[in-house]
């Protein structure tokens, strides 16, 4: 019999046999076009009579060009999925004993390595199997352009949110470690703002600069941590005039949060900094005693952030980890901060607590001055790491059974995410259906990766031509 009946509801459908493929099946319309009759079909097989059939000449020939994108689109998932084997991946992996068992450093640094890169060739092949049936299924809903659907896949499923359509595992990776960012962001307000507190009590009570310039930190710490929590609740908004305003979204609101802060934190400690100076020069002073409620307030700073620094370091997004290096910078300052000034006290030295003070801002402008040159770089256009790279290629390598071949692939930060620009080859008779539906399955793949942002392909026919892009001024 010519088409297919009840689409997306036959058992003998092999990608349903792929980990999460059950879930979205479950979310696609039963309802579909009979279209050898011209009419409706609901879920108990039921037509309503109220349709008008279609000619008949018309019927078949959507029913026969329908069967025969199908079976295109078949050939098309059996080629882009053939010779996936994790188990042969996995295989090459290196246990953690075995690496333990290693002496050689270099030679254990390679095996480190080839086990992350194993890692994400696997995330690749598992987006591929995921997601890639449900793009195809998807494409070209209307082939007989008569206004109705007969055929709805994975992305009309879920209205385009393709993260829908990520393997369980995968899903539930990211769905964990937002939740654990989230904690950690909350967790550092609670802490940022006792500790704050504390340190303002204890500020009154001395007249030790370096308690001064940990004040000051506390008090920026508790900036960075609202400005970052502050973007982070920006980006995840879901309002439809923003998404008029931002049409590819507002992630790059979260390093440029950062980078203000940066900015903010360098400035103030070049205003500690001058203090200490200004309190040198006279060469002569008197020695500043730390009351105990300052001594807690520090070894309290210490002890907190201590705790919230190793908790983030698993946390691999961008505000966790300017909230880790936040932590890591705030234990080394607050440390310096009690010992200065009591080592000073101890050995009736009078300048160790502003010199103190002064070496503790220079640590903390070039420590956050770093940050700042980083954000700039990456707000720039940095290319992204090698590991990612790699990555890039492998997913392309995925889709060399239905490519000629690749002209060129680019990927470069926009912020923290990554935009990728891929230049496929294909032959010169490539229909366009073919083109279209595999260049676009490689793009919605791609931005299923955590680290893409954004995907973009275009499809060649000649390996030597034109680059696709104008050339900036400062490469002619």
């Amino acid at each position: 019999m010519v088409g297919k009946r009840e689409l997306y509801r036959s058992s003998s459908n092999s990608a349903q046999t792929y980990q999460g493929v059950h879930r979205v099946q479950s979310l696609r319309p039963t309802l579909s076009r009979d279209l050898e009759s011209g009419l409706h079909s609901g879920a108990n097989g039921s037509t309503n009579w109220r349709d008008q059939p279609r000619p008949k000449l018309w019927r078949f020939k959507d029913a026969a060009n329908t069967a025969l994108e199908d079976k295109r689109r078949e050939e098309l998932k059996k080629a882009l999925l053939h010779g996936i084997n994790r188990d042969q991946l996995e295989k090459f992996r290196k246990s953690d004993e075995e690496l333990k068992a290693i002496k050689n450093k270099k030679l254990r640094q390679f095996y480190e390595e080839q086990n992350e890169r194993l890692t994400d060739w696997l995330e690749v092949d598992a987006i591929v199997m995921a997601v890639a049936d449900d793009v195809l299924e998807s494409m070209d809903p209307d082939p007989d352009h008569d206004g109705e659907m007969e055929r709805t896949g994975g992305l009309q499923a879920v209205h385009g949110n393709i993260i829908e359509l990520l393997p369980d595992e995968e899903r539930e990776k990211r769905q964990r470690a937002a939740r654990r960012a989230k904690l950690a962001i909350n967790v550092n307000v609670v802490a940022n703002i006792a500790l704050l507190t504390g340190k303002i009590i204890a500020a009154f009570s001395s007249g030790s600069l370096s308690l001064i310039a940990s004040l000051v930190d506390s008090a920026l710490d508790l900036l960075c941590t609202l400005i970052v929590w502050t973007t982070n609740r920006l980006v995840q908004w879901r309002l439809h005039a923003l998404k008029k305003r931002f049409p590819v979204g507002r992630r790059r609101l979260e390093p440029l949060g950062i980078l203000v802060f940066s900015i903010i934190m360098v400035i103030s400690f070049l205003q500690i900094l001058q203090e200490s100076v200004e309190k040198i020069i006279p060469l002569h002073g008197q020695v500043e005693q730390l009351p105990p409620i300052a001594v807690g307030a520090l070894l309290a700073t210490i002890i907190v952030k201590g705790v919230i620094w190793f908790g983030c370091i698993p946390i691999k997004t961008t505000q966790v980890q300017a909230l880790a290096q936040d932590c890591k910078t705030d234990v080394i300052f607050n440390t310096l901060s009690l010992l200065f000034p009591f080592i000073g006290a101890k050995a009736n030295v009078w300048w160790l607590d502003p010199v103190g003070a002064g070496l503790l801002s220079l640590f903390i402008i070039y420590d956050w001055g770093e940050t700042t040159f980083e954000n700039i770089i990456r707000l720039s256009g940095q290319a992204a790491s090698p590991r990612l790279t790699q990555k890039l290629l492998y997913l392309g390598y995925r889709f060399s059974p239905v490519v000629e071949g690749f002209k060129n692939v680019v990927a470069y930060h926009t912020g923290d995410g990554i935009w990728v620009e891929y230049d496929i080859l294909m032959s010169g008779e490539t229909r366009l259906h073919r083109s279209h539906d595999v260049a676009e399955t490689l793009q919605y793949c791609c931005e299923c990766l955590d680290e893409v942002d954004r995907a973009f392909v275009t499809t060649d026919y000649a390996a030597v031509g034109p680059s696709g892009h104008v050339q900036d001024a400062e490469n002619i």
